[in-house]
C-alpha cells in the first residue's frame, strides 16, 4: 500500500497493480489475512485513488474508480470470510458459513469502504478542479496581456503608417519642386552647353522616378487589396536608357533564347540590374563603362555585370580600415536567394564584377528569327551560340556588337 500511494501520481496503473497484488496474495494465502488492528492498511488504496483523481487524465480516472469498487468488494469479503479475517474482531464468527455472514454484514462493510473511497476521490477531484481553475485564470490573464500588447502594436503600426504617409507628402512636395525647377531651368537655358541640359533633364527624370518609387514602397497595396504593378524584365531597357542619360556608358548584350521567368524572379533581376547600375554611377562616376550580358543558354538565366572602378574607390575597397559595408550587395544577394539562385560580387582587376544565376523550370522551345536578328543586331549573327533575337534588342534598345562578342567569348 505504501508503494501504491508513492506511485499514484507518477504511474497510476502501477499503483493500481500494487493494490491488485496485495488482494491477490491474500486470496491465494501467499500473504497473511488481516487481523483486527490491520484492516486500516486497505485505506492506502483509497488514498492512492485520491492522488490518481487529482493528477490522472479522465480515462484513467474512470478505470481506477471502477477498479477500486471491485477492490472494495474483495476487501469486504476478506475481512468477513471465515477463511480469512473471520469478522476481524468486529463481527461474530461465521459459524453458519460465509453466505449468512455476507448477507447480514457484507453490504454494511462494503458501503463503509465505498464511502471512504468516495471521500478520497472527491478530495482528489476538488484539487484537480482547483488546479484547473487556476490554470484558466492564468490563461485568461495571459490572453488579456497578449491582447494589450497586440493593441499597443496596432497603435504603433498605425502611427508608423501615419508617419510614412506624412513622409510621402513631404517627399512628394520636395521631389515635385526639384523636377519642376530642373525642367524650368532647362527650358530657360537653351543657350547652355548640352552637358548642362542633359544633367538638368536627368535630375528631373530621377526626381519623378524617385517619387513613383516612394509611392510604391510606402503604399505597397491599394485600398482594394490589388498589388501595385511591379517592375518586369521588359522595364530593363527603359532603365538602361535612363541611366545612359546619366552619362553611364552601358553596353548591353544577350545570348541564347529567352525563357519566361516568374513575376518574383523578374522583379529580382530588375532590382539587381538597377542596383548594379546605381553602384557603377556612384563608385565609378560619370562616363563609367558598364558591360551587361544576359545568358539564357544554361539551366537558368546568368547575368554578368562588369563596371570600371575608380582608382580611389579601388584603394578604399582594398583597405580594411576604410572599407565600409553597404546595404546594396547584401540586398542583391538576398533577392537572388529568394528567387532561388545565387550572386557573387567582387573586384576583378580594374573592374567590379557581379554574377547572378536565376534558375528556371521548363525551357520554352522558340524558333529563331534570322530576319529579326539581323535587323536588331547587324553583326550579331557572328556570335556563336546566338539562337534567337535578343530580348533587349527586340524592345528597340541597340546592342553594341563589340559588347555582345565580348560577352559571348567570356561564356
Amino acid at each position: 500500500m505504501t508503494l501504491a500511494v508513492a506511485t499514484a501520481s507518477w504511474k497510476p496503473l502501477v499503483s493500481l497493480g500494487f493494490t491488485v497484488a496485495l488482494l491477490a496474495g491474500q486470496l491465494s494465502h501467499a500473504l497473511p489475512p488481516m487481523y483486527s488492528n490491520h484492516w486500516a492498511i486497505y485505506l492506502g488504496s483509497f488514498v492512492a485513488l485520491g492522488f490518481i483523481m487529482w493528477t490522472a487524465p479522465p480515462r484513467l480516472r474512470f478505470i481506477t474508480g471502477g477498479a477500486n469498487v471491485v477492490a472494495a468488494a474483495v476487501m469486504a469479503f476478506l475481512m468477513l470470510s471465515w477463511r480469512y479475517g473471520d469478522g476481524v474482531g468486529w463481527y461474530p464468527p461465521a459459524y453458519a458459513g460465509d453466505r449468512w455472514m455476507m448477507q447480514d454484514y457484507g453490504w454494511q462493510l462494503l458501503a463503509l469502504l465505498l464511502v471512504i473511497a468516495g471521500a478520497c476521490a472527491a478530495v482528489g477531484l476538488l484539487l484537480a478542479l482547483y488546479q484547473e481553475r487556476g490554470s484558466l485564470f492564468r490563461a485568461r490573464e495571459l490572453a488579456q496581456s497578449s491582447m494589450k500588447e497586440t493593441e499597443i502594436d496596432l497603435i504603433v503600426e498605425q502611427e508608423r503608417t501615419r508617419i510614412a504617409r506624412d513622409l510621402h507628402d513631404v517627399l512628394a512636395h520636395s521631389l515635385a519642386v526639384i523636377a519642376a525647377q530642373a525642367d524650368g531651368t532647362r527650358y530657360l537655358s537653351k543657350d547652355q552647353p548640352k552637358v548642362v541640359l542633359n544633367a538638368l533633364d536627368t535630375i528631373a527624370r530621377s526626381a519623378r522616378s524617385a517619387l513613383v518609387d516612394a509611392q510604391r514602397v510606402i503604399e505597397g497595396v491599394r485600398d482594394d487589396g490589388m498589388v501595385t504593378p511591379q517592375p518586369r524584365l521588359g522595364d530593363i531597357p527603359a532603365l538602361i536608357e535612363g541611366m545612359q542619360r546619366g552619362s553611364l556608358k552601358i553596353h548591353p548584350s544577350e545570348s541564347g533564347s529567352p525563357v519566361e521567368l516568374s513575376t518574383g524572379q523578374e522583379m529580382a533581376v530588375f532590382r539587381i540590374v538597377q542596383e548594379c547600375l546605381t553602384n557603377a554611377l556612384k563608385h565609378g562616376g560619370r562616363g563609367t563603362d558598364v558591360r551587361l550580358h544576359f545568358d539564357w543558354s544554361g539551366p537558368g538565366l546568368t547575368l554578368h555585370v562588369a563596371s570600371a572602378v575608380d582608382p580611389a574607390e579601388q584603394d578604399g575597397a582594398t583597405n580594411p580600415a576604410t572599407a565600409r559595408v553597404g546595404r546594396g550587395l547584401p540586398g542583391m544577394r538576398e533577392r537572388a536567394h529568394l528567387a532561388g539562385g545565387w550572386l557573387t560580387a567582387g573586384p576583378d582587376g580594374e573592374h567590379f564584377r557581379v554574377t547572378v544565376f536565376i534558375p528556371y523550370g521548363t525551357r520554352e522551345t522558340r524558333v529563331a528569327d534570322d530576319t529579326a536578328g539581323a535587323e536588331a543586331g547587324g553583326n550579331l549573327g557572328e556570335i556563336s551560340g546566338a539562337e534567337a533575337q535578343p530580348a533587349l534588342a527586340a524592345t528597340g534598345l541597340p546592342v553594341p556588337v563589340g559588347a555582345a562578342r565580348e560577352a559571348a567569348d567570356c561564356g
